[in-house]
């Protein structure tokens, strides 16, 4: 069973990495910034370990799917993130955002569920995305 000391480890860690993401998405003026982001980890979090807390009660007396509950955010974050994104003449706007919202609930799930090297190494491969990668972008688009 998961103790109180587990549970606000996993809540805590999620907040840290949801607030990497965010951090960089609010530096660059983005609507879904860094309260966002932590929020959406730190509730799928929360949301991954009520499911496993729920698992654990019922756990031989009724058949229970703990990763239910967790697909259920993956579709809801598509809700959320499809709410940051604003079609215009110019294009679209937001795509990045919406994708980074919808990751952070990922990395919140993880989390919950106690997949820490999961959660931290997803952080880092989309801190790196959206740091070093528009970079890169910006680089390209000069060149042509």
């Amino acid at each position: 069973m998961i103790n109180t000391f587990d549970t606000i480890i996993r809540l805590l860690v999620a907040f840290v990495l949801g607030s990497i993401i965010g951090l960089e998405r609010e530096k660059k003026g983005r609507n879904a910034g860094l309260r966002t982001h932590i929020l959406v980890c730190v509730g799928s979090s929360l949301i991954m370990l009520v499911s496993l807390y729920i698992y654990e009660i019922y756990q031989g007396k009724a058949p229970l799917d703990p990763g239910r509950i967790a697909a259920g955010v993956v579709t809801g974050i598509g809700f959320l993130g499809a709410g940051t994104i604003i079609r215009s003449a110019e294009g679209n706007r937001g795509l990045t955002s919406a994708a980074s919202v919808w990751v952070s609930a990922g990395i919140g799930l993880s989390v919950g569920c106690g997949y820490m090297a999961a959660a931290v190494a997803t952080t880092i491969i989309v801190f790196l995305t959206l740091f070093l990668l528009k970079r890169i972008e910006l680089k390209l688009e000069k060149e042509e």
